[in-house]
């Protein structure tokens, strides 16, 4: 549980400086990555938005390889940079820490440093919070390369080949077509319009996050397991929140030593995912299902990503038996 928490409505005890979002991006041994996480972040490539409206605290857990001092040295000031030395093997702490530090009246969490965002994306999250107080914004997930990291690399998908696609696209002055050198990530594989199991990259109303109590630090194996999945069900699952899905936005897994994508053989892989379900159901005493809430979607749907949408359209139908349309309707 978080240690203190600051209300909502407790404007005077966080000063004037109060902001509507406080993203909170959890760092660990990808120094690399975590800065092209940062620079998407920043006011310049986000499109439509000031450095006034949010702002970034990344919370990173020492390792041999951290970020840069320079490049960090170089970020504004509405950016804050956290080292907690002797971290745990679970990121809730991190989190919770992080969210401890924010200013903001939504924390919106990036549990994987690696994951690199569209430029449309906290416009499109200040967008769905002054939709509704109770708003919970959540950002497909997608991987760089053309299948999931994990498979790809027992092909030799590497650094090296994930620099030349980023090259490809002349990223980050095109950022949107990081939908052109990607594929949905295995917790999106079911598509935009069918239930989803985690997000990583969600806003929560402070209030609302108070009353989930943050992420559960029980959830304390490596790399987490379940706990991005469990906060992604609790959250969309709250009373009274009102689920929205950035539908043209997306965050993009950088390739790196994930405990799930960094390249471990298929056993270890299927052994710390059924690890991961199994301390699931100690702590929740069921299984874990994605949740079935109905979502609103939201934003603008940029040509490279109508691909997705397109795909996601046509699962849904295939679903329910009924071919896609190949003219308008009758």
């Amino acid at each position: 549980m978080l240690a203190r928490f600051l209300k909502k409505d407790d404007r005077s005890a966080r000063g004037k400086d109060v902001l509507t979002v406080s993203f909170v991006v959890i760092v660990y041994d990808m120094p690399l990555q975590a800065e092209n996480t940062v620079r998407s972040l920043l006011p310049g490539y986000q499109l439509g938005v000031s450095g006034d409206e949010y702002e970034v605290i990344v919370v990173e857990n020492a390792s041999a390889n951290t970020m840069r001092p320079e490049f960090l040295q170089g970020l504004p000031t509405s950016v804050r940079y956290f080292l907690r030395e002797n971290p745990e093997s679970s990121p809730a702490r991190a989190i919770n820490f992080g969210a401890e530090q924010a200013r903001g009246e939504n924390i919106c969490v990036i549990i994987d440093g690696a994951r690199m965002l569209t430029p449309g994306v906290v416009r499109t999250i200040l967008m769905g919070h002054r939709l509704s107080s109770s708003a919970v914004v959540a950002i497909p997930g997608y991987h760089l390369g053309r299948e999931l990291q994990q498979e790809a690399v027992n092909s030799g998908y590497s650094l090296e080949q994930e620099r030349t696609l980023l090259s490809s696209i002349a990223w980050p002055e095109a950022g949107y077509r990081l939908f052109d050198i990607a594929c949905f990530s295995g917790s999106s594989a079911p598509g935009l319009f069918m239930p989803n199991s985690e997000s990583n990259c969600i806003s929560i109303p402070r209030e609302i996050w108070q009353g989930l109590g943050g992420y559960d630090e029980r959830f304390n194996l490596r790399g987490g397991g379940l706990i991005n999945l469990d906060l992604y069900k609790r959250v969309c699952e709250y009373p009274g929140v009102q689920h929205i899905i950035a539908l043209g936005e997306g965050t993009f897994h950088q390739f790196h030593g994930g405990v799930t994508t960094g390249g471990q053989s298929r056993e270890k892989r299927e052994a710390y995912i059924e690890q991961s379900k199994a301390q699931y159901r100690e702590l929740r005493g069921e299984e874990f299902v994605s949740p079935r809430n109905q979502p609103m979607y939201l934003g603008k749907i940029p040509e490279q990503a109508q691909k997705f949408v397109h795909y996601s359209a046509a699962r849904v139908l295939r679903a329910r038996g009924e071919a896609p349309l190949t003219h308008g309707p009758a």
